[in-house]
């Protein structure tokens, strides 16, 4: 081989070195680009993941409000049908009263027209229909213990044959609406007699003789 084709031959040999490694080195750098690239997108992924939780918690929470408001719309709307009439049943009351009390006058004399009596009671009747429907219904007081939620005391009254604190009588109906009070009930209540109130027994009475 002459010398000129040894300087050849040493020439591509060193231009096949160079080529090699650019190679190389185009390989690290594509290899360090593609390491920096699946970094950069785990952390995008990670970024969206995290977002995505945060819409899906918000979604979570306006879902749960809005059961809620539904929830309270419907209540809201239900204790408003059964309680829309309160004010002009409670007006009736005092109708029921003076009819009652037209009743029972009536029972006590013996001049009272018996056709217009039944036609009061009739009346009465159809009012009392009315509130049945309506969930309107009497609060029972006569002879129960005495209580504050549903009875309102006008007096009381000393005695020894009913308990103490017991309703003896009822000078005014109380009602309810459905489980809500429409009237308190206008009561007279027992109270115990007072030692000092006490008459003396017949023994005592032989003693002091």
């Amino acid at each position: 081989m002459s010398d000129k084709e040894k300087i050849k031959k040493y020439e591509e040999v060193e231009m096949a070195d160079s080529r090699g490694q650019d190679s190389m080195e185009n390989e690290q750098a594509k290899v360090e680009i593609d390491a920096d690239s699946v970094e950069s997108l785990q952390k995008k992924l990670e970024d969206a993941l995290s977002e995505s939780q945060q819409h899906y918690d918000r979604l979570l929470r306006v879902s749960a409000e809005f059961d809620n408001f539904k929830k309270r719309s419907t209540r809201d709307a239900d204790e408003f049908r059964k309680y829309a009439n309160e004010a002009l049943l409670k007006d009736l009351l005092h109708v029921v009263d003076n009819l009652e009390r037209a009743i029972a006058s009536s029972a006590e004399s013996s001049d009272s027209n018996a056709c217009v009596v039944e036609g009061v009671q009739m009346t009465l009747d159809e009012i009392l229909k009315i509130f049945n429907k309506f969930g309107v219904k009497p609060i029972e007081a006569a002879g129960k213990p005495f209580d504050p939620a549903f009875h309102q005391a006008i007096m009381q009254q000393e005695t020894d044959e009913h308990p103490d604190n017991t309703i003896i009588s009822e000078m005014q109906k109380g009602y309810l609406l459905r489980d809500r009070l429409l009237r308190p009930a206008m009561v007279v209540v027992a109270k115990a007699v007072s030692p000092a109130d006490e008459k003396p027994s017949e023994n005592n009475i032989e003693n002091d003789e």
